[in-house]
């Protein structure tokens, strides 16, 4: 779905934010790149709809260059929802602002009303239908822009920081969201500093550094690696501390979510009790 060869980004301040990047992403795969501020995440992101062009290298999405292509004929595949919704909101009503997209790309009224309807009630936003998006809390806003951009339903969704603003329902109901675009065989791309949220996730992690990429495996395997970790300034999940603490009571340590460690831990009160 996402293939990126030798890409260098330079910005107009001289600025060179990439350097020599390569990464493939097949369709359907769920992403987590992490690393430092100025890592490079972002940059490299923008890339993936056409928002930044290489300097040097290639970018293509579903076999398209980027550079061959241009930002709305991206988009309609490419969904990408910002880091702050303030520089994607900009319309009176949070209808409108759903809506908009849709009407873009030539949907028929009565399938606007659908996908509006059901944008509106997976993020809990129908009580503010009619509401002014500047009126809302930043969490809300957030998930304003990330109803406006799954009301199209792209293949390739981008979430810039997505639990920042968000509570610990907000949170899972984004992790479930997730779970339900990969079982539909969407490929997610999130971009994160939120260790914890990724490790109850545990999707394939991309660690950058200084325009670089420094690590990219599966979730278990990066994040109960504290070397690796570290060289993008990253701490071991809650989890996998604890966990790396009780490999002398013969528990895994590779263990890095909640829901994983409750299984393994009544497993082994049970066994105890034997």
């Amino acid at each position: 779905m996402i293939e990126v060869e030798d890409v260098h980004y330079v910005y107009p301040s001289n600025v060179e934010a990439l350097k020599g990047v390569s990464l493939t992403i097949k369709d359907g795969e769920f992403i987590a790149i992490m690393g430092q501020n100025g890592a490079g995440k972002t940059t490299l992101v923008k890339h993936f709809n056409g928002l930044l062009k290489p300097t040097q290298g290639t970018v293509r999405i579903n076999g398209v260059d980027t550079r061959k292509a241009s930002i709305a004929e991206l988009a309609r595949n490419v969904g990408f929802v910002f880091q702050n919704p303030d520089h994607q909101l900009f319309s009176e009503t949070v209808e409108e602002e759903i809506s908009f997209a849709l009407k873009n790309f030539g949907f028929e009224p009565e399938v606007i009303e659908k996908r509006l309807d059901w944008a509106l009630n997976l993020l809990g936003l129908t009580q503010y239908r009619k509401t002014s998006p500047f009126l809302l809390s930043g969490g809300e806003r957030k998930r304003v822009a990330l109803a406006s951009v799954l009301a199209w339903d792209p293949q390739v969704l981008v979430l810039d920081e997505p639990t920042i603003g968000q509570d610990h329902q907000q949170k899972e109901n984004l992790r479930q969201f997730i779970i339900q675009m990969e079982s539909q065989g969407k490929t997610v791309v999130i971009v994160t500093h939120d260790v914890e949220f990724v490790a109850e996730c545990n999707p394939r992690v991309i660690l950058m550094r200084e325009g670089k990429i420094v690590a990219d495996g599966e979730g278990r395997e990066i994040l109960t690696n504290p070397e690796v970790l570290a060289q993008s300034s990253i701490v071991l999940p809650q989890v996998a501390q604890i966990f790396s603490q009780l490999t002398i009571l013969g528990l895994p340590k590779d263990v890095i979510d909640i829901y994983e460690a409750k299984e393994i831990l009544l497993k082994a009160l049970k066994e105890r009790r034997k």
